[in-house]
């Protein structure tokens, strides 16, 4: 998941709507495009061709979006207030990317992660490793409801044995977002469905059945293609001597032991007893810490290092180094610059009414059930966009559309089952969300190479426009009070 603590335990409170300017002239739809495509043309020409970081770019857009707001007359102290409220939202994603440093740094240090890539790569064979990593990221992530959670650790181990095998990265990344945001949705202790419900007045059980029938066959296929695709892994798997090398360097420089698993542990009872997740992360980190001592005889200050900067790995193997040179707070202090340079272009959207304006027009084309559910895809992909917020593309689309399918009708799980999938689940494949850099820092793939691969992610969207375009399992509302099981 993204900017969000993973696993509510009562379902959240929708954050307010975006507030109406304050000051200025609300823009006009052509005015309000600009600050879109400049932050289009700066990241497809200056990220994309010429490589420049994504936050200076960001910072650009920024630039380019508040000297619109300021010759629209709006305020500088509204817009950086839109700015400074647009972080505060981002503000327990970054707590937890920072627990995530801490637990990763501590996990290799206690040799954790170190012993589930040691047999890993002894007992999954590469042909079927895509579809295995999928398969295992989805139940991890129904059980815990956390993306982000499974992405940093489970998915950070899999990663490892991907290099081990001599597996492609892009495609093992991709497999692993699909597989953890696949169960990430349809879990009922993740936030995103949560919230998905709240906003839109539905059942979260009914729900999450409903989306059933958009997200599994997305995943399936995924998971078809990773099989087929996997076959031809076998013939170009790292050369024996390589995958030795890896596994007698890993032996010799950790102790393994059966209570290496006490961390994994730690999260999963947090996750099944339902309680806070980042306080979960940080106990979770300590019993590392302590193992490392206990069992790799590390001293304090190194521990300490490895919670602050990743560990220190020097086993004079280049590869099994790279395998474990990951983790630490200071590994996500770039993917954080990034997530406050693209929230503060968000909040300016926002408060200078770009965003609302972008939206308005959208509305003009919600006259058949097919343009309604095109229209809500459009929206929350738009927004996904625009904000780089699972929440906002949520939450912005429901509240413009919601009384939409009212009027017509529809259940209010439809909405629910639309916004999460073409707004929270597309989140991941924006460069510049939260997610994206979130990813990226973790699993060091950036988004555009493992994008094509997170097949579930978009093939989702797929299914629900066929859905749209056919009126299959557009359910009709039933009763007035839909948050009632069987709605």
């Amino acid at each position: 998941m993204d900017e969000r603590t993973p696993r509510p335990q009562t379902a959240p409170a929708a954050p307010e709507p975006p507030a109406a300017p304050a000051s200025g002239t609300p823009p006009k739809f052509g005015v309000a495009l600009t600050p879109l495509i400049a932050m289009a043309l700066l990241l497809g020409v200056g990220y994309g061709v010429y490589q420049i970081k994504a936050q200076v770019l960001l910072v650009s857009a920024a630039f380019i979006t508040g000297t619109l707001g300021l010759i629209l007359g709006f305020k500088w102290k509204d817009m950086e207030r839109g700015i400074v409220d647009s972080i505060h939202k981002a503000m327990p994603a970054i707590l937890i990317m920072l627990s995530v440093g801490i637990l990763v740094g501590s996990w290799m240090a206690s040799g954790t992660i170190p012993m589930v890539i040691y047999y890993g790569l002894k007992l999954i064979s590469p042909q079927f490793f895509l579809p295995t990593a999928c398969v295992v990221c989805s139940v991890v992530a129904v059980a815990s409801g956390t993306s982000w959670g499974t992405i940093g650790t489970v998915g950070v181990a899999f990663m490892g044995i991907a290099m081990g095998l001599g597996i492609p990265l892009a495609p093992a990344a991709g497999a692993i977002v699909a597989g953890a945001y696949f169960g990430d949705k349809m879990s009922p202790l993740s936030d995103i469905p949560n919230l998905a419900t709240v906003i839109s007045g539905s059942n979260l059980f009914d729900h999450i059945k409903h989306m059933m029938w958009s997200a599994v066959p997305a995943w399936l296929t995924g998971l078809a293609v990773y099989f087929f695709v996997g076959l031809s892994y076998g013939a170009r798997a790292v050369e024996s001597e390589t995958l030795d090398l890896i596994l007698s360097t890993l032996r010799a420089n950790y102790t393994f032991s059966f209570w290496l698993l006490l961390p994994m542990a730690v999260i999963f009872y947090f996750a099944a007893a339902k309680k806070p997740t980042i306080p979960a992360m940080i106990l979770s980190s300590l019993a590392a810490g302590v193992l490392a001592v206990v069992f790799q005889k590390a001293s304090i200050p190194l521990v300490a290092a490895a919670m602050n900067s990743g560990l220190p790995a020097r086993t004079g193997v280049e590869v099994v180094d790279r395998l474990l040179s990951k983790g630490g707070m200071m590994s996500m202090m770039e993917t954080q610059l990034i997530a406050f340079t693209a929230f503060s272009f968000g909040g300016i959207m926002q408060k200078t009414g770009c965003l609302a304006v972008i939206l308005d027009r959208v509305m003009r084309f919600t006259q058949k059930v097919w343009s309604l559910v095109l229209t809500t895809i459009g929206a929350a992909i738009l927004s996904a966009l625009i904000t780089g917020s699972s929440y906002l593309s949520m939450i912005l689309p429901a509240d413009l559309l919601g009384p939409a399918y009212k009027k017509k009708g529809l259940a209010a799980k439809n909405l629910s089952r639309i916004i999460e999938e073409s707004g929270g689940i597309i989140v991941p494949l924006v460069p510049w969300s939260m997610a994206g850099v979130y990813i990226t820092g973790t699993i060091g793939v950036s988004t555009f190479e493992y994008l094509p691969w997170a097949f579930m992610n978009y093939l989702s969207v797929v299914v629900l426009a066929v859905f749209g375009l056919t009126g299959f399992t557009m359910a009709p509302k039933i009763r007035e009070d839909e948050t009632q099981a069987g709605s």
